[in-house]
């Protein structure tokens, strides 16, 4: 007897109307996510042609524009995505999108108080943005991190170091920041000379380098290297230093090529130095 009834059940249920709002469900879910995709690519073309692939006259500089880019990325990745889940329910569900959002308000009360972190993240990234503290492209330390920014989102900021690891740190928790890309940056080396060397013949040496590399460098340097002379007394070596101010990220390879060049000169001179580890570029990160 249960049987029958089971089967009275199944046979009474219009099963190809069923299948047919089903079908038409997943017609329109699948639409909405083509759409949804083809919105979300021509607002990151226009967003691209407007901030980043910009020609003539701009009211922005390009690490600004970047910057601004990657915030309104993200943006409109999570707008267009909410906006899709919507629909999508009210398809599923038939909810009323005026209930569906009075729900949401009310369960995004309810889940404030578990989710600071994320409005703080949130509010971290704007006073990021407006307050200018860093754009994409630019070296910057914050925390125990540091690197070169290749994202600012809406929640997170994106730093690959110098080994290649990428660091994403959330907007909240970026308390201080030290930027080494804004304004001229100081190039610095130090030269350890045996207490026996003639150190007159060892600063003409270094100031020749210090002319040619001035040349070969160019506009990267906005104050031409000199040498300060010997700035301390160790236990065995006296230090010998050389200081620059160059554009941003550019003080780096600047080190290099003088101590490159210097090392160079001193072994056709005959200058003695007490190792070869002077010569090292120390990883900036540390």
């Amino acid at each position: 007897m249960n049987v029958t009834w089971i089967q009275e059940k199944i046979g009474y249920y219009d099963w190809h109307g069923l299948g047919t709002t089903a079908f038409n469900t997943l017609v329109y879910i699948v639409t909405i996510l083509i759409f949804a995709r083809l919105i979300y690519a021509l607002l990151i073309y226009t967003f691209r042609r407007l901030l980043v692939e910009r020609k003539g006259k701009h009211l922005l500089d390009e690490r600004k524009a970047n910057t601004i880019f990657s915030l309104l990325r993200s943006m409109s990745f999570y707008l267009i995505t909410f906006t899709v889940l919507l629909h999508s329910l009210k398809r599923l569900f038939n909810f009323d999108t005026g209930t569906i959002l009075a729900s949401a308000s009310v369960l995004g009360v309810a889940l404030g108080f578990g989710s600071q972190s994320l409005v703080k993240d949130v509010i971290g990234g704007f006073f990021i943005l407006f307050e200018d503290q860093f754009s994409v492209g630019e070296y910057v330390k914050a925390g125990e991190f540091s690197g070169i920014v290749e994202e600012t989102g809406i929640r997170a900021t994106h730093l690959r170091d110098w080994g290649g690891e990428l660091h994403i740190i959330p907007n909240g928790s970026i308390t201080a920041v030290t930027n080494f890309s804004r304004g001229k940056m100081r190039a610095l080396v130090d030269i350890q000379m045996p207490y026996d060397e003639d150190y007159d013949r060892a600063m003409e040496v270094m100031h020749s380098v210090c002319e040619k590399v001035s040349i070969e460098f160019g506009e990267k340097i906005i104050d031409a290297p000199s040498v300060q002379g010997v700035i301390q007394f160790g236990e065995r070596t006296a230090v010998l230093r050389v200081i620059a101010y160059t554009q941003p990220n550019e003080q780096w390879s600047l080190e290099r090529e003088l101590r490159l060049q210097i090392h160079r000169e001193f072994l056709k001179e005959g200058i003695r130095t007490p190792n070869l580890n002077n010569f090292i570029l120390t990883d900036p990160m540390k």
